[in-house]
């Protein structure tokens, strides 16, 4: 189910940050990547979402924006199981140039690392979420002068 007050492909190709939370309550900011309305976003065994989305995969994203001098305010609430599955390295490339441009080598070590290292020694994953629902409301105001 999807409700949605604005574009939200659009909205969701900007390279803003998502917050995943989980049972425990745990919430954690996260790069992402939304494609085909599919959430993706890395994740391995050295994280703790890594072992919660095991123990259980149900999880809500968040990704917002409340900007006071234009007075933009959007939010996408996307509620569903997550799933790890495979890292691809194409789409580990299109996340990661969103936030840090299409220049790998210009890239810190550690981002080109999760690009490039073998996911079977690394353990590098992709958590996967179709949202079951979805939801963008647009709280957006004209700024006082």
């Amino acid at each position: 189910m999807v409700d949605t007050d604005f574009d939200v492909d659009a909205f969701l190709a900007r390279p803003l940050t998502a917050r995943i939370a989980t049972q425990g309550p745990t919430v954690r900011p996260a790069w992402y990547l939304w494609e085909d309305g599919v959430f993706w976003t890395l994740t391995g065994p050295w994280t703790k979402l890594y072992d919660r989305v095991r123990a259980d995969p149900a999880i809500v994203l968040v990704v917002d924006v409340c900007d006071i001098g234009s007075g933009e305010v959007r939010q996408v609430i996307a509620r569903g199981s997550a799933e790890l599955v495979p890292f691809d390295t194409e789409r580990g490339y299109r996340k990661l140039s969103r936030y840090l441009g299409a220049e790998e080598a210009q890239w810190d070590r550690r981002f080109r690392n999760y690009l490039r290292a073998d996911p079977a020694e690394s353990g590098t994953m992709w958590l996967r979420m179709r949202p079951d629902r979805l939801t963008a409301k647009d709280l957006s105001y004209t700024p006082a002068p």
